[in-house]
């Protein structure tokens, strides 16, 4: 019988690092718990939940109800606190926030280990990247195997642990 990880998946990509049952996050770099580890889905869905609601209720008290001013609202919030502190206000409230990686060893010839680089809040063109393909939704809900969403991985950003 052919099992998943015999035939691997699209986004995972080639085994880098651990390979198959390596923690999430050590293709990356990134340590398997504590501080820096790759942020659970409960933290980040949170975030996105308080993220919402504060946008939501910041659109309905201040602009008119058009329905995209609180996309709007969010878009603008990722964007500035995302390219310089790094989180937004869910993030914080949760304990994660978005930081730089450099470029993955597949993109690398030079064979090194994995370095995932100083850490760095996204900056403005990451948290750009990031914020346009996070309000398309799609991006966002498409996985790899490390556990970030396709508008990380295009932007070269990770949700990690404070």
């Amino acid at each position: 019988m052919v099992e998943r990880e015999d035939v691997g998946s699209w986004l995972s990509g080639p085994p880098v690092g651990g390979g198959a049952g390596a923690p999430r996050g050590s293709r990356l770099g990134l340590p398997p718990s504590g501080r820096g580890s790759p942020a659970g889905m409960g933290r980040r869905v949170g975030a996105l939940v308080v993220d919402w609601l504060a946008c939501q209720a910041i659109a309905y008290a201040f602009f008119d109800a058009h329905p995209l001013i609180p996309l709007a609202v969010f878009a603008l919030e990722n964007l500035l606190l995302v390219g310089t502190i790094g989180a937004t206000l869910g993030h914080a409230l949760f304990g994660i926030r978005v930081r730089r990686l450099v470029a993955p060893r597949s993109l690398r010839d030079d064979g090194a280990p994995h370095d995932p680089g100083p850490d760095l809040p996204a900056g403005p063109l990451r948290a750009l990247v990031r914020t346009v393909l996070l309000c398309l939704v799609i991006p966002a809900a498409v996985w790899d195997g490390d556990g970030r969403g396709l508008h990380d991985r295009l932007a070269g950003t990770a949700i990690v642990r404070r």
